[in-house]
């Protein structure tokens, strides 16, 4: 039969005499086993794993370093393919071969593959079984629905942003006004335009209404949407009514940015349906 539990204060009591006979006291004891197993004074034992002979081998980076070097590579690819689709570079309906995007990335097919399901998710491709992906066009009722979708939540975003907004908000909308203003073509508007509606809700301070905003942007409002209701009036309309909406925001009007908004988006779904129809 084992020791129990009522044994252990008389075993360590003689643990303890032994050590004091052997070490000076127990703190002596404790001192000399952290020099290590070899018993010499003042020298530290150390495990080491044996070395390849002869090599240089440089260091195996950590498990999470390889991880976000692998992430940062699809994030990357990603990036440059959705900016590619967005600017209207890539058309609708044109194919992205895997293979073409990894020799011009200098990346394996693994990442493209990835970010190429990244961008199916978010509308901008449709995957095609053994033969890459396609820039997804985008239908009446698509433009629709993310119409819809908007007047729900960015008319919202501005009465929130009127509330919450800070100094880099405002810096930000007025810096996409000023781009859009710029522009000499609707193409080169379209960044802007969708610059300053992002950078709306981003001052209202939620994360969802930003990643539902970005989401509905960058999948079903894309240039080939805007290049269908876009003229050099509407243009110059268009950026009036986001000065009246910064305004708003900037004087802490909840209400008439709210109003605003809502406006500017039901004019523009107004617009394209009307275009659309045609």
């Amino acid at each position: 039969m084992g020791p129990t539990i009522s044994h252990w204060p008389v075993i360590c009591g003689r643990l303890a005499v032994q050590m004091t006979r052997h070490h000076g006291s127990p703190l002596a004891a404790v001192k000399r086993a952290q020099r290590g197993f070899s018993g010499l004074p003042g020298r530290r034992h150390e495990a080491r794993l044996p070395s390849a002979s002869g090599s240089n081998l440089a260091p195996v980076p950590p498990r999470a370093d390889r991880t976000l070097q692998v992430v940062s590579i699809v994030d990357r690819v990603y990036t440059v393919l959705q900016e590619r689709i967005l600017k209207g570079d890539l058309e609708a309906g044109s194919r992205i071969h895997q293979v073409n995007v990894s020799e011009e990335l200098g990346v394996s097919r693994t990442p493209v593959r990835e970010a190429l399901a990244r961008l199916a998710a978010d509308g901008l491709v449709e995957l095609l079984p053994n033969r890459g992906a396609r820039v997804a066009d985008v239908s009446l009722e698509d433009m629709r629905t993310s119409y819809e979708a908007r007047l729900a939540i960015e008319p919202l975003a501005a009465g929130f942003a009127a509330e919450r907004h800070g100094a880099a908000d405002i810096r930000r909308m007025r810096s996409a006004i000023s781009a859009q203003r710029r522009a000499r073509s609707p193409r080169g508007a379209w960044a802007p335009i969708r610059d300053f509606h992002l950078a709306a809700v981003d001052a209202a301070g939620n994360p969802l209404l930003s990643r539902f905003a970005a989401s509905l942007w960058a999948g079903r409002i894309g240039i080939q949407v805007f290049m269908r209701q876009a003229d050099k009036e509407t243009l110059v309309v268009d950026g009036d009514e986001h000065e009246g909406i910064l305004d708003a925001i900037e004087a802490g009007d909840a209400a008439t940015a709210e109003r605003l908004m809502h406006e500017h988006i039901a004019v523009s779904l107004q617009r394209l349906l009307q275009v659309s129809t045609r």
